[in-house]
């Protein structure tokens, strides 16, 4: 048995426990219409690499609640590929059937999401009476109609994170950044609303922001995300974890 050291540190990284853990699978299940019974001797045995085939149904909440494909969650599983009960108490691999899933392949405007994005935003900042636009590449990830966005850990020094409900070419939700200890916010945590209008070409969504200043009043600014790539393989994140090109 190996360790699933990258799921425990995941998991870490998120301030949960285990059984915190287990109980956040819980709740993605019923959010997505597929309760599940996680636990935390189910998580137990992941970290511990006792089981490494996670059913397709805790493999979409390991995805919801993690916001990471489960290629990247230290799973020995195909890249483009899920395990499934085989119904016989084994397990077999099936070919994820994601619409746009070839690398390079655009959304479509039905609302297939799922990719490496650009996300870029501005802002006023009024101690330092400047505008400013800020990047990062991030993983969209989507279960029907629900689309988790996490940042790149290596594209920014703070972390950005959104939930979305997709509505057609609709996106609504929310948003957080934390930001860098190091920088001028040391580390302040932000947070607020956000709506995006995807564009016919399915290679943009562009929006509004809306959120709270360091003077607590309530500020807005504009949000686009711009399409990078569909594939969410390891290889395509890793290729994805550096700072995007800077603003011309």
């Amino acid at each position: 048995m190996t360790p699933n050291t990258t799921l425990r540190a995941v998991r870490v990284s998120l301030r949960l426990s285990q059984d915190d853990f287990a109980h956040a699978l819980q709740r993605a299940g019923v959010e997505a219409g597929e309760p599940n019974t996680a636990n935390k001797r189910l998580v137990q045995r992941w970290e511990s690499g006792i089981s490494t085939e996670p059913r397709p149904i805790y493999a979409r909440a390991l995805e919801m609640v993690t916001g990471l494909p489960i290629e990247s969650l230290g799973f020995p599983v195909g890249v483009d590929a899920l395990v499934v009960d085989d119904g016989r108490g084994g397990h077999d691999l099936e070919v994820r059937a994601t619409p746009g899933s070839a690398a390079g392949a655009s959304p479509t405007r039905f609302g297939n999401y799922a990719g490496v994005w650009l996300s870029r935003y501005e802002f006023f900042s009024s101690g330092r009476n400047k505008a400013y636009t800020f990047q990062h590449y991030a993983v969209v990830l989507q279960h029907g109609n629900r689309l988790t966005v996490r940042s790149l850990p290596g594209s920014a020094d703070s972390t950005m994170s959104m939930e979305l409900v997709a509505d057609g070419n609709v996106v609504t939700g929310t948003w957080t950044e934390q930001t860098s200890v190091d920088g001028y916010y040391r580390g302040a945590r932000y947070h607020g609303a956000i709506q995006l209008l995807g564009e016919p070409s399915g290679r943009r969504l562009a929006g509004k922001w809306v959120g709270f200043g360091s003077s607590m009043d309530v500020n807005t600014g504009p949000w686009a995300l711009t399409f990078q790539d569909a594939s969410t393989s390891k290889a395509s994140l890793d290729a994805y974890d550096r700072p995007p090109p800077a603003v011309s």
